[in-house]
């Protein structure tokens, strides 16, 4: 048997009568135990290793498996919602419709692995290896490439709607046309990737590396691309509607500039309107500001501003008008939301622990109700928020993490 580095597209598998191996429920249990046994560091523990396994349908779900071998491993349909499969080796995998939501795949080995049609919403795959790979195996006429009796490797025609692949190698992988809206591709490299209508729509393609990938016929509207250039991408027929480009080092209302009015807005609040002027910021990009962290800012007015991944966590803002603001991102964490207009706002993945979403006494017998209508929160992290009476008619909380979030008297659909 020839052996391969690591760093190489090609594995060689050992050379049994039949690749897959069948495995049968006690022995499989077996190895997840040893394996669980392992990862804490106990006498008795080994290393799982199922290369070239039949798991397919296997029920794994919120298992542990990080740093497992399953190279060339079978679970076709297999159950894998919140597994754990950081380090995991899995390459040449067959993981056609695989229920993968939420699960942990950060640094996994996925090079030549096929995802057909897997469901990856929510899943983590931050510095994994999606490039394509091939197994060859070793017999009498020397070495052989396996060619699976499924379509070829890469995440095409699979969904990753929120999935997170910042950092992640997908150069040279067939991604066409796969579902990524809202996914995080941050500093990605996507160079020679065949991304031909996949569904990009609001994903964070921030210092990416795009050169010689193919969008054509993609939909990126709404994508972040600040720190991208396009300029050596194929970009035929590509939506690239409302897409979010980098911030400019500075922004003037009026030939004023936003710090000096935000401070202005701030002074207005501290000395309960003798100082300062109140701020409208219709339409504005916030981000040359980095931060608004703790701020006072009560009664802004910054309907469909961008404020994407900005750190403005404890900032108060109650009764602000933030309807339509881009958001995504942000760190709300403990903000002061309380009676604030955020009807129709993006807040894919924002950061709202803690926050406080409930109403705003305005007077005796008078509350103003923090407005969420229509706003998207897909993977935005509630824990601990309190919306009490919020209105949150039509928003899209897909993804959400609403442990502990007081809904108590809340509007939402039934």
């Amino acid at each position: 048997m020839v052996g391969r580095e690591r760093d190489s597209h090609v594995s060689t598998p050992p050379k049994p009568s039949t690749v897959t191996k069948d495995l049968d429920p006690i022995a499989l249990r077996t190895v997840i135990e040893a394996h669980r046994t392992h990862l804490a560091g106990a006498p008795g523990g080994q290393r799982l290793r199922l290369p070239y396994a039949d798991l397919t349908y296997a029920v794994l779900d919120r298992l542990d498996l990080s740093q497992a071998d399953l190279t060339g491993a079978r679970l076709q349909g297999a159950l894998l919602r919140r597994a754990k499969l950081a380090g995991a080796v899995l390459f040449g995998a067959d993981l056609r419709d695989v229920d993968l939501r939420e699960a942990d795949l950060s640094r996994a080995d996925l090079r030549g692995a096929c995802l057909r049609g897997a469901n990856l919403a929510g899943a983590n795959l931050a510095g994994s290896d999606l490039r394509e790979g091939q197994i060859a195996r070793h017999d009498t006429d020397g070495f052989r490439i396996l060619r699976p009796d499924g379509p070829s490797s890469g995440i095409g025609h699979a969904v990753a709607v929120g999935a997170n692949l910042s950092g992640a190698r997908l150069g040279g992988s067939g991604m066409a046309p796969a579902d990524l809206r809202d996914a995080n591709l941050a500093g990605s490299m996507l160079a020679g990737a065949r991304l031909a209508k996949a569904i990009l729509d609001g994903a964070d393609m921030t210092g990416a590396d795009v050169a010689g990938a193919d969008f054509s016929g993609a939909r990126m509207r709404r994508t972040v691309i600040a720190g991208v250039n396009l300029a050596d991408a194929g970009l035929q027929g590509v939506d690239l509607s409302e897409v979010l480009k980098a911030p400019p080092p500075i922004f003037y209302i009026d030939d004023l500039p936003l710090d000096d009015l935000v401070d202005g807005h701030e002074a207005l609040c501290d000395s309960h309107g003798a100082s300062g002027a109140p701020l409208r910021a219709e339409q504005v990009d916030f981000r040359p500001l980095r931060t608004l962290k703790g701020r006072r800012l009560s009664g802004l007015a910054a309907p469909d501003s961008i404020f994407f991944g900005m750190d403005l966590e404890g900032v108060q803002l109650q009764g602000a008008d933030l309807s339509r603001a881009d958001l995504r991102g942000a760190n709300l964490a403990n903000a002061d939301l309380r009676g604030a207009r955020l009807a129709g706002a993006q807040l894919t993945r924002a950061i709202l622990r803690g926050a406080n979403l409930g109403p705003l006494a305005i007077g005796p017998g008078r509350v103003m109700r923090a407005d969420l209508s229509q706003a998207c929160l897909r993977g935005a992290d509630l824990r601990g928020a309190d919306a009490t009476r919020a209105r949150l008619l039509e928003a899209d909380l897909t993804g959400a993490r609403l442990d502990g979030c007081r809904l108590v008297g809340a509007e939402m659909e039934a």
